[in-house]
């Protein structure tokens, strides 16, 4: 009952939802019935001939027509709806599309077939490439349904209908992917041009420097656009004003570009096409001596020198005002003109108002100056929290040079940016390039490393304090890294000290090819982020100092035991995935006790870094070199076979017999014993590995020493020929 009135409470689709889900599936089934309806009716070839036609031909004939209907209706009720079109959508519709154009080629003679070109292309066009091609394998279908049969076979006349489908569906394809292509370039370059446009818009009312980059540029570029509408909307009503006021011929503002050299239009209002549009010099003529003077100018009669006209103009009377920041002291921006055609002078409250609207000219761009100044400030703060987050994620020095150097490119607008690190080498202080962003030198920067000396950065490192003090422009050749190292292009320098705690840990080198690029903000932004980058690096070095006590020996630098049974591990198991080889080479220092009874531990700690030092050189760069314990040691060989492994250990055992330790006592030397094991041919498992290396081993110290045995000489049995020693 309970299930019954749950049921009740169901809304039940509409009546109108019904019948256009029947009509839907109904026009699906249509579409499909049609076209086996269409083969069906060429094969027959009955349409060809009138007088065998009959209420069946024609039936077929409505029915084909009433599935074009209703499946046209279904792609366009969809549209409507704003549902996109499947391929099976696209099929439908073609497929019924091509089968009424296959009948009427069939009842009116092959002269209609051009027809069929027709539709084919149509739907080559407008429908997927996937739809496309499965519609024209329908028309070969098709052609060949109508040609293909009887005794009079067409197989000629299929094959150039086949062809000629194929060509035209193909080139008409390609001509449109070309049309669209040169469209969207086209469409790109207006893009381009507009945002160029906005962009000397932008620099001339100081909303952006010329060395502006680096923030995303499809935000850059819509803040950029914003701001210049929302002027030239201020200016625009502004203009409008004195227009009507001033009753002139031309009112137009010249705004000055980014280098203050030439005048360009800004805005316009006249009754002349002649007023220039492209930039012309801003120091000729009237508007010169305007932006000269400082003040504004009015004339009457008959002028000269007025260059905003391409043809010099008709006016009689003239009235101009500077757009001046502040009052009287600040920057000229550029020149507000207002003219007459008659003789009419202006007058004192003329020149009021345009001085009126030249201020609020002004206004507005201030306005939008100072919003995006405020946008940017913000956007640099995100920039420097964002840049703190990074750095505070870091584990590894690596990564933590990597998040500094990407985030004071981007949070300063840099074009070099270096990270430099203090390294202690035999007592001897060092600088290493850790990282490079930005190109300023024809040299790879990245991991040079060079003495210290009386370069800027040795010398930050030396006195902890940001260096140059001065504009790197006054000095003959700056040294930044050392005298080999040049940075070329470079305008304005600034190079802060890792500082952590009263530790220098290096430096971060700033660079930019525009002057003046380092503001006190930026300064500021710039210290905050070498803090942070220092205090990161510091924790990385730790943790990878951590790291590495975890996983190596003490005494000789190699792997521990735990590390190297877990590397053994991955070393099998990639191995029996891969089906590749590995060997093991399990080793022991002969009558090394004698050399700490004899000798004493100190010489014996020698002798056990020096052997370790020879393992780490004599073995591959693939290969895992670990300290198995006391004098034994083990290489993990990928890839590597039990001939190829013995090879390795003759090598390491005529380096440790050719070596000499110096002791109290006069010169030592020591020789040892290999044992080799090989994955699979040994066994399969890590602990028989290790089981007949370590017998190998044993094999090798009862049959005189100094040698390496592998398994299968283990097995041969026998006396081993002796090795000298």
């Amino acid at each position: 009952m309970a299930r019954s009135q749950a049921a009740a409470r169901v809304p039940s689709p509409s009546i109108g939802l019904q019948v256009w889900r029947g009509l839907a599936s109904s026009a699906r089934l249509g579409a499909a019935l049609s076209t086996i309806t269409t083969l069906l009716a060429l094969a027959s070839g009955r349409m060809r001939d009138p007088s065998r036609v009959g209420w069946t031909e024609i039936l077929i004939v409505a029915f084909i027509l009433a599935a074009m209907v209703f499946t046209a209706g279904r792609r366009l009720r969809r549209a409507t709806l704003g549902l996109p079109a499947t391929t099976r959508d696209d099929v439908e519709l073609g497929a019924v599309l091509l089968g009424a154009a296959f009948l009427l080629v069939e009842v009116f003679g092959s002269s209609l077939f051009p027809l069929v070109y027709l539709v084919m292309a149509f739907l080559v066009a407008f429908l997927s490439p996937r739809a496309g091609a499965l519609l024209l394998a329908l028309a070969l279908g098709f052609d060949a349904a109508q040609l293909l049969h009887g005794p009079e076979m067409q197989l000629g006349a299929w094959i150039g209908h086949s062809a000629f489908l194929v060509l035209f569906a193909l080139l008409y394809r390609a001509v449109l992917a070309v049309q669209i292509q040169r469209s969207r370039v086209n469409e790109q370059a207006a893009v381009d041009r507009r945002i160029k446009e906005m962009e000397e818009r932008a620099h001339a009312y100081r909303l952006i420097s010329s060395g502006t980059q680096g923030e995303a540029a499809v935000d850059r570029e819509r803040w950029m656009m914003a701001s210049v509408k929302e002027i030239e909307g201020a200016v625009g009503s502004a203009m409008e004003v004195a227009e009507i006021a001033l009753k002139t011929f031309t009112c137009a503002a010249f705004v000055l570009t980014g280098d203050d050299k030439s005048l360009k239009l800004h805005d316009c209002r006249s009754a002349s096409e002649r007023v220039k549009r492209e930039a012309f010099p801003a120091g000729e003529g009237v508007l010169g001596g305007v932006l000269k003077r400082r003040a504004p100018v009015r004339l009457c009669g008959s002028l000269k020198g007025i260059t905003y006209y391409e043809d010099g103009g008709e006016v009689k009377s003239l009235l101009a005002v500077p757009i001046v920041e502040g009052k009287g002291a600040g920057a000229v921006r550029g020149v507000l003109v207002a003219d007459r055609r008659d003789a009419t002078a202006f007058t004192d409250d003329d020149e009021r108002i345009l001085s009126t609207v030249a201020g609020e000219v002004l206004r507005a761009i201030e306005v939008e100056r100072v919003l995006t100044y405020i946008k940017r400030a913000r956007d640099e703060k995100d920039l420097l929290y964002r840049a703190i987050e990074d750095l505070n994620r870091t584990r590894k020095t690596a990564e933590a040079v990597t998040a500094a150097l990407e985030a004071a490119r981007s949070m300063g607008r840099l074009d070099f940016v270096a990270l430099t690190l203090a390294e202690e080498v035999e007592g001897r202080r060092r600088h290493r390039v850790a990282g490079v962003a930005g190109v300023a030198s024809g040299r790879a920067l990245e991991g040079f490393t060079f003495a210290d000396n009386t370069g800027l950065v040795a010398n930050v490192v030396r006195y902890g304090a940001m260096l140059p003090g001065r504009d790197v422009r006054q000095m003959d050749r700056p040294v930044v890294f050392d005298e080999e190292t040049l940075l070329k292009g470079l305008s304005s320098l600034k190079i802060l000290p890792l500082k952590a705690g009263d530790k220098i840990l290096g430096t971060i080198v700033l660079g930019a090819r525009r002057k003046g690029a380092f503001d006190d903000e930026l300064v500021r932004a710039a210290e905050i982020l070498a803090l942070q980058t220092a205090q990161s690096v510091l924790r990385a070095s730790l943790f990878e100092q951590t790291e590495r006590m975890a996983t190596t020996d003490g005494l000789t630098g190699l792997l521990n035991h735990r590390t190297f049974q877990s590397r053994f591990d991955e070393a099998l198991l990639l191995a029996s995935r891969y089906k590749k080889h590995v060997a093991f080479i399990l080793t022991d220092i002969d009558h090394f006790k004698s050399v700490n009874d004899t000798y004493g531990h100190p010489v014996g700690d020698q002798v056990l870094k020096g052997v370790a030092k020879i393992l780490r050189k004599s073995a591959r760069d693939t290969d895992v070199v670990a300290r198995y314990g006391g004098e034994e040691f083990c290489v993990i060989m990928p890839e590597t076979d039990a001939a190829g492994a013995k090879v390795i250990a003759e090598r390491i055992r005529n380096e440790v017999m050719a070596a000499v330790f110096d002791s109290e006592l006069g010169p030592l030397k020591v020789t040892m014993s290999l044992g080799i094991s090989a994955f699979p041919e040994t066994g399969q498992e890590k602990q028989l590995l290790i089981d007949k290396a370590d017998q190998c081993l044993y094999f090798a110290k009862h049959h005189g020493r100094n040698r390496s045995v592998t398994v299968a000489e283990m097995e041969a049995g026998g006396r081993l020929k002796a090795v000298p020693g």
